[in-house]
């Protein structure tokens, strides 16, 4: 009865199957509608597999090797918005997407190589995975079946309709292995990233510049094998550190630059003249907008940029006093520049810094809090500065408030978010709390233009 099942499943998908002793090809197109699936006869250690698939909006489907039904790995097929749900080209719960290179209603590629206890994934070309599994993989009970091994593979169309023409697979021999895997395999005994990734817990991080020797290849790389997905972002406006985005033209052709990657895609606004330096138009071909108040008008009218010690000037005022003229540019950056979050939330010049929880008032902290609250922002964990604190993240939890994870890092060497992984432990941080791109209302909020920052000379 099994085995005329199977072939009832074959004939209704309309797939030929050809098999030999090396490989074995479906030479013709199938179809799996929502809640059919198939499984090959031939069972695979090392294999190749290529295909073109196409999804219906809103489909979902699943492939799965090395398995007998619920054994082994899955990769999954989910396009769409980035909203937070796993999205094609995931190796579940080991390593999660959360941006499609492909696209509902259009043909897209998709590549798994499985090479001894190395597993590859492409969409469209690109690798979006490069897993090894180390010698001691940590898995959840829910999981412990995901290892490699042997099994067969099957196709699983779990909401919609799913295509798939053009497919090969080709058993490969056991020596092979994969030239660009070059990293070496993370101690998952040790490790927090895999533990939130079997809990499907988005591990993003937002807030990665190419500078300081980064480049987007080896940002690539890095994401791979740690196993957070990058949104890398530009710097763009005036007075930041590194490589600064001045026009339309340039802040475009960046993202062309990095939009066949498998990154979220944002943009920084820099210094307080972005808004009006950059068209609407050229901002929102990003998924998302960021800012900070780094850069502040001081009580005597000055560019400051917090982070150089010679720009911060008291000049009469009290250490007190200048910090609440910081908290006041803070409510005009917040309220009329349209950011999604707030990155390097709370941040005090270093001079400042050894008395940030005096500072850092409660009155204070809520002024700023019902800012973000009001207009839907997010606010950003930062591990470089490691802010906001403790106490300012749960304050801004117990009002519902999303969070970013963001790195902000100066170079290449940044680290797994550590400092995000303890907000998580302390402050109870969990998936729902987490901020993610469907979620802006930025286009809704009107864009601010000011002469000397603190009179508005046009809203649009």
């Amino acid at each position: 009865m099994r085995h005329i099942f199977k072939l009832l499943l074959f004939l209704i998908s309309g797939i030929t199957l050809m098999a030999c002793h090396s490989h074995e090809k479906w030479m013709e197109p199938f179809t799996l509608q929502e809640s059919q699936s198939i499984m090959t006869d031939q069972s695979y250690a090392n294999f190749s597999l290529s295909g073109q698939f196409m999804l219906t909006d809103g489909a979902e489907g699943r492939i799965l090797f090395h398995t007998d039904g619920e054994s082994g790995y899955t990769v999954l097929l989910h396009n769409g918005e980035i909203d937070g749900t796993r999205k094609t080209g995931s190796l579940a719960s080991v390593r999660n997407l959360y941006r499609s290179l492909a696209e509902d209603n259009q043909w897209f590629n998709l590549d798994i190589t499985v090479r001894g206890k190395n597993i590859a994934v492409a969409v469209n070309g690109t690798d979006v995975v490069c897993y090894t599994e180390p010698k001691q993989p940590f898995r959840t009970e829910e999981h412990a079946k995901q290892l490699l091994g042997e099994g067969k593979l099957m196709f699983c169309a779990d909401k919609g309709t799913l295509q798939v023409k053009e497919l090969h697979i080709n058993a490969l021999d056991a020596n092979e292995v994969n030239p660009n895997d070059t990293l070496p395999a993370i101690d998952e005994q040790n490790d927090d990233i895999i533990r939130l990734q079997q809990m499907d817990f988005p591990v993003i991080d937002y807030h990665v510049h190419l500078k300081g020797g980064l480049t987007k290849e080896q940002a690539h790389a890095m994401s791979m094998n740690y196993g957070i997905n990058y949104g890398v972002a530009p710097n763009a406006g005036e007075g930041g550190v590194g490589r600064m985005l001045a026009d339309d033209e340039e802040v475009i052709s960046y993202l062309e630059e990095v939009k066949p990657l498998p990154f979220l895609c944002g943009v920084q606004g820099e210094g307080r003249r972005w808004t009006q330096t950059f068209s609407p138009e050229a901002l929102n071909k990003f998924s998302y907008l960021f800012t900070d108040a780094m850069t502040i008008i001081d009580h005597k009218q000055r560019n400051s940029r917090l982070y150089h010690e010679e720009e911060v000037h008291f000049d009469g005022v009290t250490p007190d006093q200048y910090v609440e003229r910081i908290v006041e540019q803070l409510e005009l950056i917040l309220t009329n520049e349209p950011a999604d979050f707030y990155a390097n939330p709370f941040f005090l010049p270093k001079v400042l810094q050894g008395d940030y929880e005096s500072y850092w008032t409660e009155s204070r902290v809520n002024r700023v809090l019902d800012i973000l609250q009001q207009n839907k922002m997010a606010l950003e964990i930062n591990p470089r500065y490691m802010i906001p604190s403790m106490r300012i993240i749960k304050m801004a939890k117990e009002r519902g408030l999303k969070f970013i994870f963001g790195t902000n890092n100066k170079d290449a060497d940044f680290g797994k978010l550590e400092y995000c992984m303890q907000a998580i432990k302390e402050c109870g941080i969990t998936a729902d709390d987490i901020w993610f791109p469907s979620m802006s209302i930025r286009k809704d909020r009107k864009t601010v233009v000011y002469n000397d920052f603190d009179h508005i000379i046009m809203q649009y």
